[in-house]
């Protein structure tokens, strides 16, 4: 029999590919004996079928992190179900819960990621899920302190990998990668408190669809001050407490009708550069990332917030404000891997409530497949302690 010249390298392709992988684990357990029980000889564990089990993040191991000091990790998914923070839809208090549900599928096949040649299940970094951060829905004030104590409860201890090791904290010290799964945009500012307790004024990149740095008698109006802090108007707050480094923050996606043109004047007065869901068209997404890691380096710490509104409805119908003429799936995801390279500390993703979404969670699957893409460039990145060049820089300015 003889085969064409195509198929033989078909299958040296896919040989070589199989021996690349060779370390790659097979998802196993936790059935031990289940899999012998009902095929006698042939050993081994059953693991859960990735329809059943307890959903965590892309089935990482569990672990109630703030019940306990003792568990270290590199990189932790944490929930802030709260939602009392929006101007349109709630929800989004389900959604950690949904985008751990749309994360069920993400390494099925190993969790391979081919464009960035990275494997975020299968590296140095220990990666788990601390589950959720309790979270008052009766208080929004005691809520955001809720938030942003067990944020650092957990930003502040010592990671798994290079724990001895120099990092850029304040204290000198590594820490290990929080990636938060909203909740409302409010969130935010309770997170930014906690990364500057550890970290100061940081970078943001901010993918969405508003500018969320409107001053609060603009936006719904202040009567207390409780009520001035929404999902709206926490980058103001962030802006006027510190929490921003000026001038190296980009919002990314923006589409939003406005009060009028100083809401663009106060956005700069918080210093971000802005980039229009728009300049897709004439830019590309090459363009876009060009813009935000002009804008934002490779150096300095930077905070990841995306709100999923960055879509489309079409791709994602299920959050509280929805704007037509986002981006796809595709493109924002596409954007993300472009960041790499980028000091990212730490991630939030919000807005997704999935309530409003389809029967085939579109909405819940993108989130979480937009946070395998942070997550792969966080391995990619290695630990956040300091390499040999950047100590010694540090010892020449000590």
């Amino acid at each position: 029999m003889k085969f064409s010249s195509a198929i033989l390298s078909f299958a040296a392709l896919v040989a070589a590919h199989g021996d690349h992988d060779h370390d790659q684990e097979p998802i196993v357990g936790p059935h031990e004996g289940l899999w012998y029980n009902t095929l006698p000889g042939d050993g081994g564990t059953q693991a859960d079928s990735v329809f059943s089990g307890i959903s965590t993040f892309g089935r990482l191991p569990y672990y109630p992190c703030l019940s306990s000091h003792s568990m270290k990790f590199d990189i932790a998914f944490i929930g802030a179900p709260f939602d009392t923070g929006t101007s349109y839809r709630p929800g989004a208090r389900f959604g950690p819960s949904g985008i751990r549900q749309g994360s069920r599928r993400l390494n099925l096949y190993g969790g391979y990621n081919v464009p960035l040649k990275a494997n975020p299940f299968n590296s140095w970094a220990k990666v788990i899920d601390c589950g959720d951060i309790p979270v008052t829905s009766y208080d929004n004030a005691y809520a955001l302190q809720q938030i942003e104590e067990g944020h650092n409860l957990l930003l502040s201890r010592a990671p798994h990998t290079d724990a001895a090791k120099p990092g850029p904290s304040k204290s000198g010290r590594t820490l290990p990668r929080l990636i938060t799964l909203g909740g409302d945009h409010t969130i935010t500012l309770p997170l930014l408190r906690s990364i500057n307790r550890e970290y100061g004024p940081v970078s943001v990149i901010h993918f969405d669809s508003h500018l969320d740095t409107w001053k609060p008698k603009v936006f719904g109006g202040s009567p207390t001050q409780q009520a001035s802090i929404n999902h709206g108007t926490y980058f103001f707050h962030a802006s006027q407490e510190g929490l921003l480094a000026n001038d190296s923050n980009i919002h990314a996606g923006i589409r939003t009708t406005l009060s009028g043109p100083s809401d663009y004047e106060n956005d700069g007065y918080c210093g971000f550069e802005i980039v229009e869901a728009r300049e897709i068209d004439k830019i590309g997404t090459d363009g876009i990332i060009k813009k935000i890691r002009d804008r934002v380096g490779t150096e300095k710490p930077v905070y990841l917030s995306i709100d999923i509104d960055t879509l489309d409805p079409a791709f994602a119908p299920a959050t509280g404000t929805p704007e037509t003429g986002g981006w796809t799936t595709r493109e924002l995801r596409t954007i993300i891997r472009g960041l790499e390279g980028v000091n990212l500390i730490a991630t939030d993703i919000v807005e997704v409530a999935p309530a409003y979404d389809t029967n085939a969670e579109l909405t819940t699957m993108a989130a979480a497949d937009v946070l395998y893409e942070v997550m792969t460039l966080m391995v990619k990145k290695g630990p956040l302690s300091l390499g040999k060049a950047e100590e010694d820089v540090l010892e020449l300015k000590a």
